[in-house]
């Protein structure tokens, strides 16, 4: 378990430590049954190939699910995701590495709260940003 982030830890224009995963085909077999998305295009290549694509790729909802994984790892037990949105502007196939980065881009508090907001993105193999997106999060204060 990593140590717990505190609001006066981060600074604004820091980097998020990235996360790298590495989904399998199998993987995404297990996804399309749990979230309920059975589009062949994300298990069948013959279907993948035949729209024009090399092989099947990742469900987007994956994706957004691995950026959440990056920032709850981020800010520790005692921190809140308070929203996550994302776009899929590329597709990112099984077998290749992808990597989850953000960067924080402002911090304030409101009331009780102390808010850090991201922005957030994957990465394939060729550095491309296959799903930019924003997150914001509260963080426990020391004070």
């Amino acid at each position: 378990m990593s140590s717990q982030l505190f609001y006066e830890d981060v600074k604004v224009g820091s980097d998020i430590p990235p996360l790298t995963k590495h989904p399998t085909k199998r993987q995404l077999v297990k996804w399309a049954v749990a979230s309920g998305d059975l589009n062949e295009l994300h298990y069948d290549k013959d279907y993948a190939t035949n729209l024009g694509f090399p092989d099947v790729i990742l469900h987007g909802r994956l994706k957004a699910a691995f950026l959440g994984q990056l920032m709850t790892e981020w800010i520790g037990d005692k921190g809140k995701l308070k929203r996550l949105a994302c776009n899929y502007r590329g597709n990112d196939m099984p077998g290749e590495d992808i990597v989850c980065k953000g960067k924080i881009t402002k911090k304030y508090v409101q009331g009780e709260e102390h808010i850090v907001e991201c922005e957030i993105w994957t990465e394939d193999k060729k550095g491309n940003k296959t799903t930019p997106g924003t997150t914001v999060v509260v963080l426990p204060s020391k004070l």
